[in-house]
């Protein structure tokens, strides 16, 4: 198994790979191969690939504003799971956060993604229930059911 930075080029396969995921909470512009263009250009140090006798295993994105980091989209896929696949990710991701001076790291889970935050408590991140998650679409988006 190997970890390498994700490149535009890995994207039908990560896509096909978070479809194969349940609840992953994408949608047709940001997680279109133009959105996730962008942010690999913006973040090209912190995305991350996991691959697995040639095919992709395991994603993670993560970006920063300058001062935090943030978690989106990882996912391992369903056959690949319990190998230590997700934990190398988010330590690929951490670590290179890390590297640009980002000493904390944020992410979103679906409270009803039991699987999901329990695989987050393990890698150490903790519940904040003094905050309320606020979002405002700007532009008309459609979600993706997985």
């Amino acid at each position: 198994m190997k970890i390498r930075k994700m490149e535009i080029s890995d994207y039908d396969s990560v896509y096909s790979l978070w479809m194969s995921c349940q609840g992953m909470g994408l949608n047709n512009i940001d997680d279109a191969e133009e959105g996730i263009e962008r942010f690999l250009k913006r973040n090209p140090d912190t995305c991350f690939v996991a691959e697995e006798n040639g095919r992709i295993a395991g994603i993670i994105l993560a970006g920063n504003d300058g001062r935090r980091g943030y978690i989106y989209h990882t996912a391992v896929s369903p056959s690949a799971r319990r190998k230590g696949i997700g934990s190398q990710l988010v330590r690929a991701a951490l670590d290179a956060l890390k590297n640009l001076g980002i000493i904390k790291a944020a992410l979103v889970t679906f409270s009803r993604n039991e699987e999901g935050n329990h695989f987050w408590e393990k890698q150490g991140f903790t519940v904040r229930d003094d905050l309320l998650y606020r979002n405002k679409t700007l532009i008309e988006m459609t979600r993706i059911d997985t």
